[in-house]
């Protein structure tokens, strides 16, 4: 669903001003040398062992059904069927088996940090009492089904900060029975390693979302920021999603976190489904303006491609791969300009979920996303560098 002509909410009036210094950033190209680093000798950077390399990771695990399809206004079936639709699909799509592969790619991957959206929370009451949103029996508990993944491997990650979006409740029609009410809260959410110690925690709402009269409900969405130590170096660590359906509400929201993220006296790493196709979308080259790099650009890891992302079938049974898209991002910023320093150092970066053999069982694919998973070397240029 796009809306071309949003309708723009704000929780403030203040309008949103970007205080960001532009930095200088290094060419493309693809040796050693982008980044004016020396490579770190091969025990060093023997994958996920490196003292001086931070390792993140960015997955947007997909509710599970088409939820714009409930509320599309152009959609002529009445808004309980659309429900019961979407209601089954997300049993079709069953969270619990995606979660365990899930678990198997972190298990294997073990990152310092994990951005993740699409965390949701089902509830559901019987029958409904058309007062909204009330609905506390819980269906799927997105977030509990994966830490207890995670749990039964032995993985020891902490929920580090969560963002709540939306949350709406809709009737849902039974047949030959009074209606039910269907509950959605969705979520952003980041994830530390056990050994990562997390501070200045920051959970927030973006002023800009989209509202009536192009959705009946408002759909808020948010970031969730941490100061996370890894191995002695800390870092500004960023997850969000910004809005689809509207470019100009999306830049509104990119606007709003720029401005944010100003003044962190540290490295910045962000990472989330910034809905902005790389390297074309008007967000995107926002970002990068700002002193962003995407650090896809400076991989060194052989083979990985174009890293698109984005998407397999709603249903997620789709037998052959057709992404078209980059969507799923890493920025890091650095301000290694101004230190006269690179802001970045090699990178080792994958997509995960976008090969045939990473499917379940089933045949079904984890998401309608794939994940990104970057090793980053990010030198800490000292306090000048950030001021």
């Amino acid at each position: 669903m796009r809306v071309p002509n949003p309708y723009v909410r704000r929780h403030t009036a203040a309008g949103v001003v970007c205080a960001v210094l532009l930095v200088l950033l290094a060419s493309g190209c693809d040796d050693d040398r982008v980044t004016g680093v020396q490579r770190p000798d091969d025990i060093q950077l023997s994958r996920g062992r490196a003292t001086e390399t931070v390792t993140v990771m960015t997955f947007n695990v997909y509710v599970g059904a088409d939820v714009d399809a409930i509320i599309d206004p152009t959609n002529p079936y009445p808004i309980p069927v659309r429900v019961a639709q979407a209601f089954q699909q997300l049993h079709d799509t069953y969270f619990a088996d995606r979660a365990e592969v899930i678990a198997d790619e972190i298990e294997r991957q073990q990152p310092h940090l994990i951005g993740l959206q699409e965390i949701s929370l089902i509830r559901r009451q019987t029958p409904s009492d058309f007062v909204w949103p009330n609905a506390e029996d819980v269906v799927f508990d997105y977030l509990d089904i994966l830490m207890s993944e995670l749990g039964s491997r032995g993985l020891d990650y902490q929920v580090a900060g969560v963002v709540e979006n939306f949350d709406i409740e809709m009737p849902m029609y039974v047949p030959e029975a009074p209606l039910d009410d269907v509950r959605l809260t969705d979520y952003d959410v980041v994830l530390a390693r056990g050994d990562v110690d997390v501070s200045n925690k920051l959970e927030s709402n973006y002023g800009a979302f989209l509202g009536p009269p192009y959705v009946p409900v408002a759909l808020f969405r948010g970031y969730v920021a941490v100061d996370a130590t890894v191995n002695g170096r800390t870092y500004r660590f960023v997850n969000t999603h910004l809005e689809p359906a509207s470019e100009y509400i999306q830049g509104l929201q990119a606007e709003e976190l720029m401005a944010v993220l100003a003044s962190a006296g540290k490295p910045v790493i962000l990472v989330g489904d910034l809905n902005t196709e790389a390297p074309t979308g008007a967000t995107y080259q926002y970002i990068e303006s700002q002193g962003y790099l995407d650090v896809w650009t400076r991989n060194l890891q052989k083979g990985e491609g174009e890293g698109l992302t984005n998407p397999h079938d709603l249903d997620l049974l789709n037998p052959t791969v057709d992404f078209t898209k980059r969507i799923d991002l890493i920025f890091v910023r650095n301000n290694g300009g101004a230190s006269k320093r690179p802001a970045l150092g090699p990178v080792y970066a994958t997509v995960w979920g976008d090969e045939l053999h990473e499917r379940l069982p089933s045949g079904m694919w984890a998401s309608d996303h794939a994940a990104v998973i970057a090793e980053l070397w990010i030198p800490i240029l000292g306090a000048p560098a950030y001021k």
